[in-house]
């Protein structure tokens, strides 16, 4: 995006008002289960960067503490009209309700204030709008989209179309019938969910295609805005959008990354989570997070600079819990964990020497700037020894004539030593897939028998 776009976007951009309620026995409530809380100002920081995840123009903030949940209005009457007040003088055009309003709430505000009003779900929609890119992508932003507007029937999101060209609501409220009855969503949301099986099927030809290659997947996961676009970008050498936004990326993008030893891989770049997601939202964006399902290594990156990275961690390893990736309902063999402690470069000494330290300590953790390239070598490195530690151990002997052979062992093992005698025959010492052992019974059966490896029937 360039600067003149950037300008434009500012002039014309909606003004908009960041509100976040916070329930004064929230800390208490959060002790008695034994929860870690976000802090008032964290919160507010991360609805201030969802909100200029969509280039709002945002006037003013405010953290509104509230004794109980009112079912009519989330917030008491006197501060209703006393923030009136403030937003008739910031002639504020849009109000973002941090938290989850029902749709009483939500129209009782609107009427009070004489403003639109999004909530977290209703921000998070509209930033999964704007970055879907992908046919999957863009259907399951409209699913979710429907799903969450079929309960309220208002006209809504049609404030961002004067600054985003009529993007409102995937193209706008004519084309999905916003304003239709509930029958009439229901119908829409039948033929999307057609549309995405479909969609979902040719996805499954394509990782059965990659499973041919074959190439191990190793999954890049983290809070958004951890720096996983632009890890992505300084390993695969791509052009992915990365920016310093909220879900910078939505839908999965995977490259080919060669690893120290020569052993190829393929890495994916996935969604950010968050936290306080609604859960027919997570449902509905579960397929961009498939790749993670098949990855034989995942990299978990971190903004280490965050003051609160500790929570953004816990909350990323529930999403991968729910998906059972870790944990006690862990759905497969185990998958080597590897964190990635970024943005480095940005901390202050004292807290990057802290960073190193711990990095020196857990095996599995490597500190990197992915914006300097600094600990990016360690990290390839970490990845290569773990995607070689879960292949099979074999010994070989090979003629002088076998170079078809030896080429694709190169090219699907890692071999660990070679050593070549009399007439050119050749002693490898190397580790192979598993996943590769039927690929290579059923193209070398010779060469198969001779190394007495287990037999398994082809893929």
């Amino acid at each position: 995006m360039n600067k003149e776009t950037l300008t434009d976007q500012s002039r014309n951009a909606t003004r908009a008002f960041v509100l976040v309620p916070w329930l004064k026995t929230a800390e208490y409530d959060a002790r008695k289960k034994g929860q870690i809380l976000r802090s008032q100002e964290a919160r507010l920081a991360e609805a201030v960067g969802l909100t200029a995840a969509i280039h709002l123009s945002i006037v003013g903030t405010s953290i509104v503490q509230i004794s109980s949940i009112r079912p009519a209005t989330l917030i008491g009457e006197g501060k209703v009209t006393e923030l009136k007040g403030l937003f008739e003088e910031l002639e504020v055009e849009l109000v973002i309700v941090d938290g989850h309003l029902s749709p009483v709430q939500q129209r009782n505000l609107e009427k009070a204030w004489g403003l639109k009003i999004l909530d977290r779900t209703g921000i998070i929609l509209e930033i999964f709008g704007e970055r879907a890119n992908t046919r999957e992508g863009s259907l399951q932003v409209e699913l979710a989209h429907l799903n969450y507007q079929k309960s309220r029937l208002v006209r809504s999101w049609t404030h961002l179309e004067r600054q985003r060209g009529g993007f409102g609501f995937l193209g706008g409220p004519g084309e999905t019938q916003i304003e239709a009855d509930r029958r009439v969503i229901q119908e829409r949301i039948v033929k999307i969910e057609k549309q995405l099986e479909t969609v979902k099927r040719t996805r499954e030809l394509h990782r059965k295609t990659r499973r041919e290659v074959p190439y191990p997947i190793v999954a890049l996961v983290g809070y958004t805005n951890a720096g996983k676009s632009t890890l992505f970008n300084r390993l695969t050498n791509a052009e992915v959008f990365a920016e310093n936004l909220l879900f910078a990326t939505l839908d999965p993008t995977m490259r080919a990354v060669t690893l120290p030893s020569g052993r190829k891989i393929i890495l994916s770049d996935t969604v950010g989570f968050i936290s306080d997601l609604p859960t027919h939202l997570i449902a509905a964006f579960r397929a961009t997070l498939e790749e993670v399902l098949e990855a034989e290594v995942i990299v978990h990156v971190r903004d280490a600079s965050h003051e609160q990275n500790d929570i953004q961690k816990t909350d990323v390893e529930g999403v991968l819990s729910s998906l059972g990736l870790l944990g006690e309902k862990t759905i497969g063999p185990p998958r080597p964990l590897i964190e990635v402690m970024n943005k480095i470069d940005i901390m202050p000494d004292t807290q990057r020497e802290a960073a190193l330290n711990t990095a020196s300590r857990e095996p599995m953790t490597v500190t990197a700037s992915a914006l300097t390239g600094e600990g990016v070598n360690e990290l390839l490195k970490l990845i290569d020894d773990h995607v070689a530690a879960k292949g099979l151990p074999i010994s070989i002997t090979l003629d002088a004539e076998e170079g078809e052979a030896l080429a694709w062992i190169y090219d699907h093992g890692q071999v660990r030593s070679r050593k070549v005698g009399e007439g050119g025959v050749t002693q490898l010492e190397l580790t192979l897939p598993e996943a590769d052992l039927g690929r290579f019974e059923k193209k070398f059966p010779l060469l198969f028998a001779r190394a007495g490896l287990p037999i398994k029937a082809a893929d």
